[in-house]
């Protein structure tokens, strides 16, 4: 009697988890999976319950996909892991007659968006001839695998070894009454400048509707577009020939002279370093995954590689995180940036929920839910309605679109999940309104 109530139980078991796979394959099915303009794409889809350590639904999530910007899931928890609590900014050595900077790779030196600026401050402050030592940068500044044509474009910011004002001009356009017109049409004014001032030529090509700045391939020569707008700005990235463009930058800002070491510096006296730390990591880790900062990304991908390794080097960075993070990931990933601009990634629905599972258990939930976007804010912002239910990461390329994260349900459950499409050719707001009503769903029944 005893062991057929056991059996009865677990039958009783296997026809509930029966019953809520189904139900989860259909809502997959009828948002998602079935979409007939999706038949040509490429799907992966996971629902996980962290609680009871099971799969609600997988659609093809053992298969590999680009995951775009959702490879800034995998910076983030590898810059929580090894950065500590504070960003370290610089790293110095002082000598008799001179201190020694080694760069960490910290965006956010001179940064618009941050103050106070105490690395800034050291630097103002030191009474002895600064020198730099950047020996340990070996990365080149755009990535494998990118757009490079988009070099111009404000998401392709370089990577360098001593980042300063995000590594971009932001150029203006104000345009107001002219006080003292020569002939009747002569009745505006047009001011256009840049900050940080860059050395180097400009020119003005034909005016246009909208304004922009165009950037040379390989050098700090910019064309200004003059534009219709009362006031506009925008974003241009500079060229950082490793740390010439930033020395240039803070001999202006800070008027201090930092000569390039032309010997690195013994490994012994490196051991003698001293840190200059700039600001909490999650101060940085939260814009980064709100707005999706590509720049931010791979500084900060470059910054915990050279927590382990020493070295500001993309690839030996890495390999040093996967060896020592990503020991039990269920599908080895082919990582080789920290934005998720190349296509050179691969990743899979099952990794992204391993790493947010890991996430969750090794974090307080109030830090990952600071850190991630929530419906309505940031990248997530057409996903008002759930607000406060919905936490996480966007991911977009040409036929790429992707979304990880976690859900809270009405019944308060948090589900991990990860959607990840590719070679699609619909518009991206039909299927992250796809990825909304699927989510939607999963709210509401579970």
């Amino acid at each position: 009697m005893q062991k057929r109530i056991i059996f009865s139980g677990i039958a009783g078991i296997l026809l509930l988890m029966s019953c809520q796979t189904a139900r989860m394959a259909s809502i997959a099915t009828k948002h998602l999976a079935g979409d007939s303009s999706l038949s040509q794409a490429h799907t992966g889809i996971a629902v996980y319950d962290p609680q009871k350590k099971r799969y609600l639904y997988r659609l093809q999530a053992e298969k590999y996909f680009v995951p775009a910007s959702n490879t800034k899931i995998f910076s983030t928890y590898a810059a929580m892991k090894l950065l500590g609590d504070q960003l370290p900014g610089i790293r110095y050595v002082e000598l008799d007659t001179a201190i020694v900077l080694i760069p960490t790779g910290d965006p956010t030196l001179l940064h618009r968006d941050y103050l106070p600026q105490p690395v800034a401050d050291f630097i103002r402050r030191a009474a002895k001839p600064l020198y730099i030592d950047a020996s340990a940068w070996s990365t080149p500044a755009l990535g494998y695998g990118w757009s490079w044509d988009d070099y111009s474009a404000y998401y392709m910011a370089e990577r360098s070894p001593l980042p300063v004002y995000g590594n971009v001009v932001r150029w203006y356009q104000v345009k107001g009454k002219k006080e003292q017109p020569t002939t009747p049409a002569d009745t505006v004014d047009t001011f256009i400048y840049s900050d940080p001032e860059l050395d180097g030529p400009v020119n003005f090509g034909k005016p246009e509707r909208s304004f922009r700045v165009d950037r040379a391939r390989d050098q700090n020569a910019f064309t200004i577009i003059e534009g219709d707008e009362k006031r506009a700005e925008t974003d241009v990235p500079f060229v950082t020939n490793g740390v010439e463009t930033a020395l240039a930058l803070l001999r202006d800002s800070l008027h201090k002279e930092i000569r390039i070491l032309e010997t690195p510096l013994k490994k012994s006296l490196l051991l003698t370093s001293k840190d200059i730390y700039s600001r909490p990591v999650d101060s940085m880790l939260q814009p980064m995954m709100w707005r999706s900062d590509n720049f931010f990304a791979e500084q900060t991908l470059l910054m915990a590689g050279s927590a382990l390794t020493g070295q500001l080097n993309m690839s030996s960075g890495v390999q040093a995180v996967s060896k020592n993070l990503l020991q039990d990931i269920p599908d080895k990933p082919r990582w080789v940036d920290g934005s998720g601009l190349s296509r050179y990634n691969l990743f899979t629905p099952r990794d992204f929920v391993w790493v947010l599972d890991r996430m969750k258990n090794e974090f307080p939930w109030e830090r990952i839910a600071t850190i991630f976007p929530t419906g309505g804010k940031g990248t997530l912002r057409s996903y008002v309605g759930e607000q406060g239910r919905l936490y996480a990461k966007t991911g977009t390329l040409s036929g790429v679109i992707a979304l990880s994260g976690y859900v809270i349900t009405k019944k308060n459950r948090t589900l991990i999940f990860s959607i990840l499409i590719n070679n699609h050719q619909q518009p991206t707001a039909v299927l992250r309104a796809r990825m909304g009503s699927f989510l939607k769903e999963l709210i509401e029944r579970y």
